[in-house]
């Protein structure tokens, strides 16, 4: 789904948009580390990008981690986490476009889920 022709605007996305409003943390990534970290709501999604709000402007060519929960499950029953990399490639002081580099689905709460599991195993042993 794309946006309407705006006169003087050339659409440059090759791919399709779609709206989506869901929670969304990021890292500005530096060196593998999160130098900065914060939360906001995604605005549009597609295969090679994600638009969502931002707490603060985030500078432009950066490396961004994003984590959204996904609307759909897994099976139906499983809560899915969306979780991408990419580059910011437009900014300003309350939103951000990510061109996305990679992503994977996770199922939420799995770390979490393993580190009880091992709790109980090792209070039975």
């Amino acid at each position: 789904m794309r946006g309407p022709d705006l006169p003087g605007r050339t659409e440059r996305r090759g791919t399709s948009r779609f709206p989506l409003q869901e929670e969304v943390q990021y890292k500005v990534l530096h060196r593998a580390a999160a130098r900065s970290i914060g939360t906001g709501k995604t605005l549009n999604i597609g295969s090679s990008g994600i638009l969502f709000t931002t707490e603060e402007q985030l500078p432009l060519g950066r490396t961004v981690e994003i984590s959204v929960n996904w609307p759909a499950r897994l099976g139906g029953t499983c809560p899915l986490k969306f979780v991408a990399v990419g580059r910011v490639v437009r900014a300003d002081a309350d939103k951000a476009a990510v061109r996305i580099e990679r992503y994977e689905f996770k199922t939420r709460g799995s770390a979490a889920l393993g580190a009880a599991a091992a709790a109980a195993a090792a209070a039975i042993a």
